[in-house]
């Protein structure tokens, strides 16, 4: 129902199904049967005079969260009201792991836990702890050097594991975003941040925390002083350019995104560029070149460690590496949210958590461009996900006042934003990056359980890719895209992604998303009347599998694409069969689909194709397009009477209201094209 809109991109979020342990245990058939046992002991422990016992109940608690089935469980007996103390524990260690176990439940518990945690009072001990964290930073450096190592290490450790529970939880609640705000935490935060030069783990979790909570978020853009900027400045300027900083460093660029209304405008441009060329150096390299290389140097380290070690047993015996391999075992607990998975792997895997990083660091940039590229108002693709946030209401309606009335014109439709992302040949790399994940990159990360979930971090990349192009397309001028030549090379690019796999319809996230980068393409070649490139079997190939999708984007999408395709058809000579094949299956949609914004969808397409021209009339007229448009025409209304208020949002009814007006007034145009048609 109009032109193709983008989504903007939240943070992820975290499923409860997506790297937990649950997932594993469930396609194995070893799900807990009773939780009770294990949960009810370790919080028994939890009260033990021992910091011992304390430390192994915690560490227990945070490999018992990954199993979904455990959670009621944990809540009825008041787990985080239990945990919360030991953050502020005594024994460093037991805050550590009290933290970790928090960690993982709030990671794993999704939205709800999160909530519950927030309820009940996890974010004073919380604040509490980054406070002393903190502080105990400053006052380390006054310590001996070796205890000031070892006390450094440890606090560095806690504040991690304190902040990833932090954002966690800031991502899914809003009053902890307020309680964020509220208790000075970005100053803490940005403390931790500014040691990114000795410890780039904690920078990240920080950088990431920092990207979710500056989002939306007037009031903490504020806080934002001069010295703060700097601290990002530096961060994102950093010339260390390991995989682990360039994730830390494209975070960071998406956080001064996010606090584009504070900077002066005098500055924007040049804030702009620096954003854009972090983003442009993480997308030029090539992922999968670097996935196989880290895993050949996994396989040689191995070895070579191997080696080393079977020297060492024959000229010392087989007792000198046991205390190295206990000091690994603790690191295996750890687990996060899908985009970030290396907590789940001893530090010495170092060349997959490079392989990793790189990977995230360039979804993490796609997702900052589509940001960048979308206007502040809701699209319909995204009405679901603000009729259930507060929060994001509550900005608009700011928004709304703040401009009288008229939404804010998107920055990137500025000429600064425009003429950067051409500078930095985006277009092209973004380009490169939807095209399959390197093969051979494939088929070395399917040998290892360990390297198998950048498969799918891979997927997600040519995904979030096709998205990206799809705004460039629908924003950019087509001289800036390469011209009408380009624009066909990459429609046959899109049919060729498309079609090679023949077993498409099976991967919803592709779908969706290669059918909206079509979709906004060949509404940009129809527009400047540039020749389409699908063949009619090639179109109806992927409208019949993707109308059966369950996902409603991609059912809009198939049914946009048959419309805008049919209206070119409408207009030439000899299209008839293929305007009959087309007006049977929009008909076929409009009439049934049982979600309304699709059905609308469809009936805007038939507006489209036959609004005009010869064989198009004469298509309309032998599939009986007027007599099943005027028996439908009352249903639909009473559809939208009866469910529009309870299943659509107030933007959805008002197009669907338009399209009703538009039925009534095409069916009258229908009326007397069969009336001088047949007589």
């Amino acid at each position: 129902m109009g032109k193709s809109r983008t989504k903007r991109f939240k943070r992820p979020q975290f499923s409860p199904t997506g790297d937990c342990q649950a997932e594993a245990a469930a396609a194995n058939g070893t799900e807990p049967e009773e939780d009770d046992g294990p949960a009810a002991e370790l919080l028994e422990k939890l009260q033990h005079p021992s910091a011992e016992v304390r430390e192994c109940a915690c560490a227990g608690l945070a490999r018992l969260v990954q199993q979904r089935p455990v959670l009621p469980g944990l809540a009825r007996r008041d787990a985080v009201r239990r945990l919360g103390p030991l953050l502020l524990d005594p024994s460093l260690a037991v805050r550590e792991t009290a933290a970790g176990a928090l960690r993982n439940l709030s990671a794993c518990g999704g939205f709800e836990v999160c909530d519950d945690m927030v309820t009940k009072d996890i974010m004073t001990p919380l604040v509490a702890l980054l406070k002393e964290c903190s502080t105990g930073l400053d006052s380390n450096e006054m310590s001996p050097q070796k205890k000031k190592d070892e006390n450094r290490n440890s606090i560095e450790n806690i504040a991690n594991e304190a902040v990833n529970v932090l954002w966690n939880i800031c991502e899914c609640s809003s009053r902890a975003v307020s309680i964020f705000n509220k208790e000075g935490c970005l100053e803490i935060v940005l403390k931790y941040l500014s040691r990114f030069s000795t410890n780039v783990d904690l920078a990240i979790s920080v950088a990431y925390c920092l990207q979710t909570v500056t989002e939306d978020n007037p009031e903490l853009l504020k806080s934002f002083s001069t010295p703060a900027l700097h601290v990002l400045e530096s961060a994102m300027l950093s010339p260390v350019n390991s995989m682990e900083y360039l994730l830390l460093k494209t975070l960071v660029a998406g956080t001064i995104w996010n606090l584009k209304d504070i900077i002066p405008s005098r500055s924007q441009a040049e804030i702009i560029n620096a954003i854009l060329k972090i983003l442009s150096e993480v997308l030029e390299m090539d992922a999968g070149e670097t996935v196989i290389q880290m895993k050949e140097a996994e396989t040689q380290r191995i070895k070579t460690a191997a080696e080393t070690e079977d020297t060492l047993q024959n000229a010392n015996g087989d007792d000198l590496m046991e205390d190295d391999e206990m000091e690994e075992i603790p690191h295996r607990r750890k687990v996060r949210r899908k985009t970030f998975i290396s907590d789940l792997l001893p530090p010495t895997d170092k060349e997959l958590r490079e392989a990793i990083a790189l990977l995230t660091a360039q979804q993490t940039a796609l997702e900052i461009i589509v940001n960048m590229c979308c206007s502040e108002d809701p699209t319909d693709d995204e009405w679901e996900e603000l009729s259930s946030s507060d929060e994001s209401d509550a900005f608009m309606e700011n928004s709304l006042s703040e401009c009288g009335g008229q939404l804010l014109s998107p920055l990137c439709l500025s000429h600064e934003v425009h003429t950067a992302l051409t500078h930095h040949l985006l277009p092209k790399k973004i380009f490169d990056k939807t095209t399959f994940p390197n093969s051979v990159a494939v088929d070395v990360c399917s040998r290892s359980p360990t390297w198998k979930p950048l498969i799918r971090k891979m997927n997600t990349i040519q995904c979030r890719a096709l998205v990206c192009l799809q705004s460039l397309v629908s924003l950019l001028d087509v001289d800036h895209l390469g011209g009408p030549a380009a624009l066909q090379t990459l429609a046959q690019h899109l049919s060729q992604l498309l079609f090679s796999q023949p077993d498409f319809a099976k991967h919803v996230d592709f779908l969706e998303a290669i059918s909206s980068a079509l979709r906004a393409l060949l509404q940009t070649m129809a527009s400047k009347n540039i020749p389409q490139c699908m063949t009619p079997d090639q179109l109806m190939t992927l409208c019949t599998a993707g109308i059966h999708s369950s996902n409603v984007g991609v059912r809009v999408n198939v049914v946009s694409i048959l419309g805008i395709t049919g209206s070119v058809l409408a207009k030439e000579d000899g299209t008839l069969d293929t305007l009959k094949t087309i007006g049977c299956f929009l008909l076929e949609v409009a009439t049934k689909d049982p979600c309304l914004v699709v059905a609308g969808e469809a009936l805007d397409a038939l507006f489209d194709v036959f609004a005009d021209g010869k064989e198009a009339e004469r298509a309309s007229v032998q599939i009986k397009l007027l007599s099943t448009l005027k028996e439908f025409q009352p249903v639909f209304k009473m559809k939208i009477r009866k469910e529009g208020r309870t299943k659509y949002s107030p933007d959805q009814l008002c197009v669907l209201d338009n399209v009703k007006m538009n039925l009534r007034r095409f069916v009258a145009y229908q009326e007397t094209v069969e009336k001088r048609l047949t007589t």
